[in-house]
């Protein structure tokens, strides 16, 4: 059996990878639908969660998934009752009606044979790669060579469903402009799953793709769906490569099988009026994570007075001005403006996009700031550069331990804050940041265009000098 497909029958139970079924039977008071063929197949009046065939239910057990609902029965027609789609992986369900089949399934692109088997009544057939592979399913009566159906992955003009459903905001920026290059590859009606507040954000800037909420997934039958996401531990069945080696963003266009995996910044509304008059620069100090942040004790002190001396003003727009665990706390920083606050992404969109640049770390804020199009000083040592957008000013010490996160050797503990996996409780703890020094960061931030230091006032000699050698525009000559 090729390890690209699951089988689950009555009788092949042992060979599902991922999930652990009963045969495909009738819910309690669910009602039959009406389908091709002389038996009809028992359909489920609630949908499924990845990996569930007909009729299983979710382990108690295990924690919540994240993502919407999909349809527990596969939503289109083949031939004699046998139904299928491709959400989540292709899926072909075959009815009970006493006949035995062979299927197929290939990929399209690459010309390989996926799975080819013999199947019995019931049996429920779904493939183990969930990413995008254009399918050709091929269907026979067991012991003949001639098709009775074939169908090739086409989703011109079909619905298809598209979860970015964490609610956080770096992830689901960083993933969504892929969303759109999907869209117009396959001309598809596309349905986006994504968090409301920060749906917000796009809905006006993408007309053609429709936003809905995990809960709203219950109601629709989409032909194809794909679930974004960063799977660790080795994961290539929900992603056909390590998102560690290939960025956080980027993975979602490997996912959605596009050939363009560019940054490409998502379209935010920029219209707002300016609000303030003086140059300012925004900051942003707080993460989820202490590998996130600037760990240097004397570095954001001393950036924040360092653009206060050259006349800038420095507002500080995290969500908390407090942020921690236990007993350790983060703070924003000495000198800076609160601006913190629970605030609608857009007014922090028009703040941020009339700064002369914007610092920030690893973390949603920058990401937010990308959209803004003005300049973003990153600091983060427990990434490498490759994990976010790029940009000129990037900020990681390479003399020291560093990329953690992007280590294949290593796996990111969600659940401790002071994760540092290579020298946690030594004194090398946090290091990647400890050691970038805010000299590093100012140096950086002078590279910057848009730039402005304060002028030096002149003093009463140079003054002078500088009128002694004035320009008489008359005379095209220097006046003495």
């Amino acid at each position: 059996m090729d390890s690209s497909s699951i089988i689950v029958t009555p009788q092949a139970r042992d060979f599902a990878k991922d999930i652990s079924v009963a045969p495909a039977a009738n819910p309690q008071n669910a009602p039959n639908i009406t389908q091709k063929g002389p038996d009809p197949q028992p359909i489920s009046q609630a949908t499924g969660a990845p990996d569930l065939a007909p009729g299983q239910k979710p382990d108690p057990k295990k924690q919540p998934s994240i993502y919407g609902e999909i349809p527990q029965i596969p939503v289109l027609d083949a031939v004699e009752g046998i139904k299928f789609d491709f959400n989540h992986g292709i899926r072909i369900l075959f009815p009970q009606n006493g006949k035995n089949y062979h299927v197929t399934f290939t990929d399209i692109d690459t010309g390989i044979i996926l799975y080819s088997a013999d199947t019995v009544p019931g049996a429920f057939i779904t493939s183990v790669k969930k990413f995008f592979i254009r399918f050709r399913l091929i269907i026979h009566d067991k012991g003949n060579d001639k098709p009775i159906f074939t169908h090739d992955y086409d989703a011109t003009d079909k619905e298809v469903m598209i979860q970015l459903p964490v609610g956080t905001i770096g992830d689901s920026i960083g993933w969504f402009s892929y969303v759109e290059r999907f869209q117009l590859k396959h001309k598809c009606k596309l349905v986006c799953v994504m968090t409301p507040w920060i749906a917000d954000i796009f809905k006006k800037q993408y007309p053609n793709i429709t936003f809905i909420t995990t809960e709203e997934t219950k109601t629709h039958r989409p032909y194809a769906s794909y679930y974004m996401g960063l799977f660790f531990r080795g994961d290539v069945d929900n992603q056909p490569i390590d998102f560690r080696y290939i960025g956080l963003h980027r993975t979602a266009g490997y996912i959605l099988g596009l050939e363009d995996t560019s940054d490409i910044p998502p379209r935010v509304d920029l219209s707002a009026p300016r609000k303030i008059k003086e140059k300012y620069v925004c900051i942003a100090a707080q993460s989820s994570s202490q590998a996130k942040y600037w760990n240097n004790p004397f570095g954001w002190i001393t950036l924040v007075q360092f653009l206060k001396d050259n006349g800038y003003r420095v507002l500080c727009i995290d969500k908390e001005k407090v942020h921690g665990i236990g007993l350790n706390w983060n703070y924003i920083p000495y000198g800076s403006e609160d601006f913190t606050g629970d605030i609608p992404l857009q007014e922090r969109i028009n703040l941020i996009k009339d700064a002369d640049f914007f610092v920030g770390l690893s973390s949603g804020l920058s990401w937010l700031a990308w959209t803004c199009k003005v300049p973003v000083v990153m600091i983060s040592g427990f990434t490498h550069p490759t994990n976010e957008f790029a940009t000129p000013y990037r900020i990681i010490n390479y003399h020291t331990c560093h990329s953690c996160w992007n280590d294949m050797r290593e796996n990111f503990d969600h659940y401790d804050f002071l994760w540092c996996p290579r020298h946690k409780g030594t004194d090398r703890h946090f290091e990647c940041t400890r050691l970038i020094s805010a000299e590093q960061v100012i140096n950086t931030i002078k590279k910057i265009p848009t730039f402005r230091p304060a002028e030096k006032p002149k003093d009463d000699k140079a003054a002078a000098s500088d009128n002694a050698t004035a320009r008489d525009p008359k005379e095209g000559k220097h006046k003495k």
